[in-house]
């Protein structure tokens, strides 16, 4: 019992990062100069018929509703930041869980997801 007590506030620590990391939310301007950089994943979770109609210049599209989701992410680089969006912040909010739970440390979320980037007057890629 001392050891679990001894080790409690090291994995509260662990798992309260774990939960900031997560929910890591960039407003529009912060996410786009942070996608300007090299070296980062940049997945948008929409549909592909939601891809297809306007996604962000250089952005891989990974559906989240897809079976194969979990098995498509897992593929993609750990060590990399990975930079998700959705249409309005809900599936791209579970989906960056998602991710910390499969070891991705470094995952940022578009708040407002492409409407706020749309609202904001940047320019969608088709």
């Amino acid at each position: 019992m001392k050891h679990i007590i001894r080790w409690m506030p090291a994995v509260v620590l662990v798992l309260f990062a774990q939960l900031l990391v997560a929910q890591a939310k960039l407003d529009v301007s912060k996410f786009e100069e942070a996608i300007r950089q090299n070296g980062v994943q940049v997945i948008d979770v929409r549909t592909p018929q939601e891809f297809n109609a306007g996604h962000i210049q250089g952005s891989k599209n990974v559906d989240f509703y897809n079976a194969q989701f979990g098995a498509v992410v897992s593929k993609l680089d750990k060590s990399k930041p990975v930079y998700v969006y959705c249409a309005v912040g809900g599936r791209s909010a579970s989906a960056a869980g998602m991710l910390i739970k499969q070891g991705f440390t470094k995952v940022y979320d578009l708040a407002g997801g492409i409407e706020s980037w749309k609202r904001a007057g940047k320019k969608v890629a088709r």
